[in-house]
């Protein structure tokens, strides 16, 4: 589930393995390329973990960044 904490939308999303864990960013990758707005995140093994916000917007959650939690959502 994300939580809105320090002007960021976060989430942490486990998988099986690093593999799974990386298709799951290269998935990602590509919607938030086509989105043009991209995540800040972080990968350790079988973990993802995920934060977001608009930058150009003074660094602040905004609809964007809903938009592209849910559609991370769809992708996990």
């Amino acid at each position: 589930m994300w939580k809105e904490e320090n002007n960021k939308l976060q989430r942490s999303f486990k998988f099986k393995d690093f593999s799974e864990a990386f298709a799951f960013m290269t998935r990602v990758a590509l919607a938030a390329e086509k989105m043009d707005h991209h995540p800040e995140w972080t990968n350790v093994y079988n973990t993802v973990d995920i934060k977001l916000c608009s930058h150009d917007a003074g660094n602040k959650v905004t609809d964007k960044d809903r938009k592209l939690a849910k559609t991370i959502d769809g992708i996990a």
